[in-house]
């Protein structure tokens, strides 16, 4: 087990934007403190991923939207992977993502969580 990997599993998505902020904070910060970090992003969390969506989604009324935590996490290093099967659920295709997110299916997210120290759920 490595000592230093964390996956943050993200589910929430745009109907719950006090939920969407946090998650990308505590991955850059994962990073900061020199930890490998993976974000999964599935069920609604896959929405966060569609060009042009987390621009549109604000946590706090008058605050920066989710895309400059996005941006935030991404620049830091942390990896973005879609579940196929909420890309699916949501009639999404690689081609509606942003850049650097890759389509994984089920089984990568049960392979990566056994690898990490820390597994947090969004």
């Amino acid at each position: 087990m490595a000592d230093d990997k964390v996956m943050i599993i993200m589910t929430s998505g745009p109907d719950t934007p006090h939920r969407c902020a946090t998650p990308f904070f505590f991955a850059s910060l994962a990073v900061a403190m020199e930890n490998e970090v993976v974000m999964f992003f599935t069920i609604d969390g896959t929405l966060l991923l569609k060009k042009g969506m987390a621009e549109s989604v604000f946590p706090k009324d008058g605050g920066k939207p989710v895309s400059g935590f996005l941006q935030d996490a991404m620049d830091s290093g942390v990896e973005f992977l879609a579940c196929t099967a909420s890309m699916e659920l949501h009639g999404l295709e690689q081609s509606d993502l942003i850049d650097g997110v890759k389509m994984v299916g089920g089984a990568t997210m049960w392979q990566i969580a056994e690898e990490c120290k820390t597994v947090l759920t969004f």
